[in-house]
């Protein structure tokens, strides 16, 4: 049982992205059953927030957004380091604060500049003083508006991002990580019966303005391709209910579903930031504390 239990003490990645399951990893990791033996594969790694707390010895994490994985790679072969990050944010921090009230932010040169060059510095920048955390692409590129704030690079956070930096370059090494740009279904193709998949894709039914599309023709295939042919363990997390109504893709399951309710900060409208019921499908065998 290498998971920690229901008290793990949640860390924050540096790179937040809506639906990011920081509050729900204690809930995740006590719930699943699984021996380690095999690697832990994320095929939507996202924020990275799960298998970065999880911590398994090893791991692929994959994500068909380039600019994501690029980021953590640059970061696993020490292109940047923490130190550079603190320079990074105290330089254009500062610019962004010059701002001229009623002007244009800085924010939009640094967004002009990423999707141009694809920095990956500037590409957390971006993420850290965005709308509500927000990733988005469109046909020009990261498309995401300002989050409003000119001083929001101030000493605090500039150290609390640092200190996120730090200890995921620790994670990675001390264990043997990999990251990938590539399709869930590259990522699950060699995967082997000792091996564990947590599966967050794109919320089916709810805003999908990620990188790239995600269709409920996706969806089905996903949980197509995991009944009939994934060998080893998954776990997926997914919306189950709110008080508009329920998500009927989880009959496409197979598995044992657990529920815990969980509030949304995050979201281009406040209207979308409300209290979901989420679920967590396990595929039997691999529930904790299953007879």
């Amino acid at each position: 049982m290498i998971l920690p239990k229901s008290n793990l003490k949640v860390k924050v990645p540096p790179i937040k992205i809506q639906g990011i399951k920081t509050k729900l990893i204690p809930f995740i990791a006590c719930s699943i059953k699984w021996d380690g033996k095999g690697t832990w594969i994320e095929p939507f790694m996202g924020s990275g927030a799960v298998g970065f707390n999880i911590a398994p010895e090893r791991a692929l994490f994959s994500d068909n957004n380039p600019y994501l994985i690029k980021f953590y790679k640059d970061l696993q072969d020490s292109k940047f380091d923490s130190q550079d990050v603190r320079e990074y944010l105290i330089s254009e921090g500062e610019k962004l604060s010059r701002t001229p009230e009623g002007a244009d932010s800085y924010y939009y040169d640094v967004r002009d500049r990423f999707n141009k060059t694809h920095d990956s510095l500037d590409f957390l920048f971006l993420q850290r003083s965005n709308f509500n955390g927000m990733i988005r692409f469109g046909p020009h590129g990261y498309n995401v508006p300002f989050g409003r704030k000119p001083n929001r690079f101030r000493p605090a956070l500039i150290t609390k991002i640092c200190n996120q930096i730090d200890w995921v370059k620790y994670q990675m090494q001390t264990h043997d990580w990999d990251f990938k740009v590539c399709d869930w279904k590259d990522s699950l193709a060699n995967s082997t019966e000792d091996d564990f998949v947590y599966l967050d894709p794109p919320y089916i039914g709810r805003s999908t303005k990620y990188f790239g599309s995600w269709t409920d023709a996706d969806a089905n295939d996903l949980a197509f391709y995991v009944n009939q042919n994934l060998l080893g363990g998954y776990a997926l997390s997914m919306w189950y209910k709110n008080k508009y109504r329920t998500n009927e893709h989880l009959d496409l399951w197979n598995g044992t579903m657990l529920t815990n309710e969980h509030f949304y900060y995050l979201g281009g409208k406040e209207q979308n930031r409300n209290s979901v019921v989420e679920a967590l499908v396990i595929k039997d065998g691999y529930l904790a504390n299953q007879n």
